[in-house]
């Protein structure tokens, strides 16, 4: 593929790794690519980091013709970068725009810009412990019309942040709310896809859940109200009688890589691994009983969050005591090394840049 690269005149400084936080600084280049229809992909570019233009009907302002990715991409003790699992998110990109209607984009030439537009940033990738550098690649539509119809021109993007340590004071459980009233996502909507929308219409939950002093909510499915689904943006697991469980991909739960990941793990380790439809009943009976013995949301950000509380009805049931549990901590023991080179990858998960 043919990437033209025009480099920032002003490179900025690189910032102190310790007062990083996540998604406020951004490196000196963006990745630019349009499609129309008829024509496809074109113009392939790396450009400084910079505001872009839009028209004021331009699709995605009005209809939400819009899907992103994020990964991360991390600096290694000897100096080197690589990626987790790229493949899986140029993957669940094309999925998520099969959804939404936009273009896809062929494999090879996702991974041939991602891969470029790394390795021109690279020095970006800070190595200070826990640090890493967020990739955000996002597809919106752009047609310059008011009619609803499927979209005929397309932006591609990127842009990355260096990111500091997700847990600044350690990987402290976190309490949850399991919401019955709003709904994340239904089976046949755009639950499964990576939009902007399904995330714009999880903050009145969220907002509602943390003026309770909870961090997030655990979402139950939109159609009976009974089956759990999601912890906030993350895919959730628990860990009920010795038996790790996890609502099963039914369409409208995201089709998380880390969470593919810990379900990989934990297999090739011999526990037994179910994805499956779990009610909050179950739950509640198995918070009741003490049966729940973890429970943990799992996502590119955080790779694990353990779940300290479950609120449920106004009913606070504490998990494992309130502390991180045994196969939580492994989970992100494992990853974590993994992803930072300081554990073999024996899964063939990592790549280099």
């Amino acid at each position: 593929m043919d990437i033209t690269i025009t480099r920032n005149p002003s490179p900025a400084e690189k910032p102190d790794p310790s007062t990083l936080g996540f998604g406020k600084i951004f490196t000196d280049h963006m990745f630019v690519m349009n499609y129309t229809a008829g024509q496809g992909w074109h113009d392939a570019r790396i450009v400084p980091f910079g505001t872009i233009s839009l028209h004021p009907a331009s699709t995605v302002l009005h209809y939400g013709s819009e899907i992103f990715e994020g990964l991360k991409a991390y600096r290694r003790a000897d100096g080197k970068v690589q990626l987790f699992r790229p493949i899986e998110n140029i993957r669940r990109m094309n999925r998520s725009a099969e959804r939404m209607c936009l273009p896809q984009i062929p494999e090879s030439d996702a991974m041939e810009i991602l891969t470029a537009f790394i390795r021109l940033e690279q020095d970006w990738v800070p190595s200070a412990p826990g640090t890493s550098l967020y990739i955000r690649p996002f597809m919106f539509g752009n047609d310059e019309t008011l009619g609803v119809h499927s979209v005929k021109n397309a932006v591609f993007m990127i842009i990355t942040s260096p990111v500091g340590s997700y847990y600044k004071e350690g990987i402290n459980p976190v309490k949850i709310m399991i919401e019955s009233t709003d709904v994340r996502a239904v089976r046949g909507g755009t639950g499964e896809a990576k939009c902007g929308g399904n995330y714009a219409a999880s903050n009145r939950a969220g907002e509602k859940a943390e003026e309770k002093g909870y961090s997030q909510v655990l979402w139950l499915d939109g159609v009976e109200r009974r089956y759990i689904e999601e912890v906030g943006a993350m895919n959730v697991m628990f860990k009920i009688s010795g038996e790790i469980v996890t609502p099963r991909l039914s369409g409208s739960i995201l089709p998380g890589i880390t969470r593919k990941s810990c379900i990989e793990l934990l297999r090739s380790e011999g526990y037994t691994v179910s994805e499956r439809l779990i009610s909050v009943d179950e739950l509640e009976q198995a918070m009741e009983t003490g049966t729940l013995e973890e429970a943990w949301g799992c996502g590119t950000a955080a790779v694990v969050s353990p779940i300290g509380e479950l609120c449920y009805n106004d009913r606070k049931f504490t998990v494992n005591g309130g502390r991180i549990g045994k196969v939580t901590q492994h989970l992100y023991d494992t990853l974590t090394g993994i992803q930072w080179g300081t554990l073999a990858d024996s899964f063939g998960w990592t790549q280099e840049i």
